[in-house]
């Protein structure tokens, strides 16, 4: 689901003749038909298998123009382009034709029965449905089956899965492109990055503008990213909750120290673990912070290799929308009992000073903990989701439609902040729900995520909040799997490509944030609040992921369209380069 499609902006071609103009929107078109043949990555095998497509057909309206699909092979195994694909090369810069080759072969590490146990899913079958009214079968029939078969017999491949078999092994002998569907599609796309961008271009410039208006504060970028001065013992529980029939492990981390100590507890991701963050558990119990970090047993790692081993049915139950933060309550109820019966934790907790920080699905978890109830009204707003949408989040924040309604009693009056990275929120959640929130919040951002695209996911939602401590940084260039750390028990294989440049030092900065955060608002340290600044951030910033923060942002449309006349000045200053 990260795979990024090829872009469509090609360079503008003066003074085009009419066919030479709809040639080139198909060469764009082509490129996005490919690019989203890639979204779904993921049965049984419709009718007439023995066929295999021969060319791809664009359609326009009555109009249409075809490519083989020797061509592309062509191309893709030798460079060569030929006749066939020449009319639409010429659109294309080198660049993008080097994309088109590399996004053709590279082998997508998925095995048949894991793609067949995905598209069998809601999530997977509405990606279908919406992949199959753009790329389709003869006669302009859905190509819903047709991608679906293709998948899965190019997973079991020997060849192995990538796009170039997949075309291969389309069950018709032309695949077509519906071209006014996918311009529809295309220019939703492009409008939704142009907003991102702007908003992306905006956080930069504000965060640099109070930087150089800010005083040094003799702030050492060296000390809070290395381990502090405590050892810690980790140590492991497993907790039944009966009133749920949820039984679950987790790990504590604790330093060794005396005294009460203030709690922070990590939720994991979707198909991540108790493992996943266990750098930041580390750090931060190294500081003397008490860290807890449960497993969420239907969204974990385990979940995810149980679906695609043929062992559960679905990626995640709506129930899980309920649970993970009834999780973590339940965990915090434990560790109080234990701290009043258990002489190794007996008088080492404070449970009424805790933080919550979680990515993704953690990072709605952290959230509800924190303040934000379920929004149902939003949800049947935004779901089902517009087939047009680029944010694939959606798909799972919709599943909470089918939850009964009801005030799910899910925040935790113990948690005192909260940090959400790469959340999950803009409908599930909503304004209405984040403006209840009234503890401090971080909200940390990546620009390249795919998953959980920034501007809706948390950019928005951070000018939703209206408590007065919150703060949204930016991790420009990363990725929404940047911040993950190595996992004990990994879901699916992530390709380097897809968790993009340099992980360590997103986090890096994913420890060198949450510690001052934590230390002012939940262990009552306030002179770490120093370090919350965009004076701070930008001195540990650091190529290939520069770092902006932001106390305030307004996205109003105005300030939008006057940030885009300056982000080409932003962009080199944030453009990948040596590191400071």
């Amino acid at each position: 689901m990260n795979c990024s499609p090829i872009s469509p902006s090609l360079p503008k071609v003066p003074q085009l003749r009419p066919h030479a103009r709809f040639v080139r929107k198909q060469s764009i078109l082509l490129q996005i038909a490919l690019g989203i043949l890639s979204i779904g990555l993921i049965p049984i095998l419709t009718a007439r298998p023995s066929l295999s497509a021969e060319r791809l057909t664009l359609s326009y309206g009555i109009a249409a123009r075809s490519i083989s699909i020797n061509s592309l092979e062509t191309y893709a195994k030798t460079g060569k382009i030929d006749d066939d694909l020449a009319a639409y090369a010429q659109y294309a810069g080198k660049e993008q034709l080097n994309q088109l080759r590399e996004f053709l072969l590279t082998p997508i590490p998925l095995n048949a029965v894991q793609v067949s146990q995905f598209l069998y899913t809601p999530i997977g079958e509405r990606l279908l449905e919406n992949l199959g009214e753009v790329v389709q079968q003869e006669s302009r029939i859905s190509g819903f089956y047709a991608i679906r078969a293709a998948l899965i017999l190019a997973a079991a491949d020997p060849q192995k899965l990538t796009i170039l078999n997949v075309l291969r092994k389309f069950p018709s002998r032309t695949i077509s492109i519906n071209l006014v569907r996918g311009f529809e599609i295309a220019e939703a796309f492009q409008n939704a990055v142009n907003q991102t961008q702007q908003a992306i271009a905006l956080i930069n410039k504000q965060s640099l503008d109070t930087a150089n208006i800010s005083t040094s504060d003799n702030i050492s970028v060296r000390d809070l990213p290395r381990p502090g001065k405590y050892r810690w013992q980790k140590r492991s529980i497993t907790l039944n909750d009966t009133s749920r029939n949820r039984t679950f492990p987790a790990d504590i981390y604790l330093p060794d120290i005396s005294g009460s100590r203030p709690v922070v507890v990590i939720s994991h991701g979707l198909g991540s673990d108790r493992s996943s963050y266990a750098y930041l558990a580390e750090h931060l119990a190294s500081y003397g912070f008490v860290v807890a970090v449960p497993e969420h047993p239907g969204s974990d790692a385990k979940q995810l290799q149980a679906l695609l081993s043929g062992k559960a049915a679905e990626v995640t139950s709506p129930r899980e929308f309920i649970d993970r933060p009834l999780d973590v309550k339940y965990l915090l109820d434990q560790l109080t009992n234990l701290s009043q019966t258990d002489p190794g934790y007996k008088g080492r907790l404070n449970l009424e000073q805790v933080g919550v920080v979680g990515q993704s699905f953690g990072g709605y978890t952290a959230l509800a903990l924190a303040g934000a109830p379920i929004d149902f009204k939003q949800l049947e707003k935004n779901c089902p989701a517009s087939p047009d949408t680029i944010n694939v989040s959606l798909l799972l924040q919709c599943l909470a439609m089918s939850l009964p309604k009801s005030a799910y009693n899910l925040s935790d009056s113990r948690v005192k902040a909260a940090i959400a990275i790469n959340q999950i929120d803009s409908s599930i959640l909503g304004e209405a729900s984040l403006s209840q929130i009234k503890v401090p919040i971080m909200i940390m951002s990546s620009t390249a995520d795919t998953v959980a695209p920034a501007l809706p996911e948390q950019i928005q939602p951070f000018t939703w909040l209206t408590t007065p401590n919150k703060y949204l940084v930016l991790i420009n260039g990363a990725t929404h799997f940047s911040t993950i750390g190595e996992s004990q028990t990994s879901g699916v294989p992530v390709p380097e490509q897809v968790i993009g440049p340099s992980p360590a030092l997103a986090q890096r900065y994913v420890k060198a944030l949450s510690l001052p955060f934590f230390q002012t608002y939940v262990a009552n340290q306030p002179s770490y609040r120093r370090y919350l600044s965009a004076n701070y951030v930008n001195a540990i910033s650091q190529q290939p992921l520069p770092l902006s923060l932001v106390q305030s942002l307004s996205l109003k449309s105005s300030s939008l369209s006057e940030t885009q006349q300056q982000s080409a000045v932003l962009n080199s200053q944030y453009s990948i380069g040596e590191a400071k």
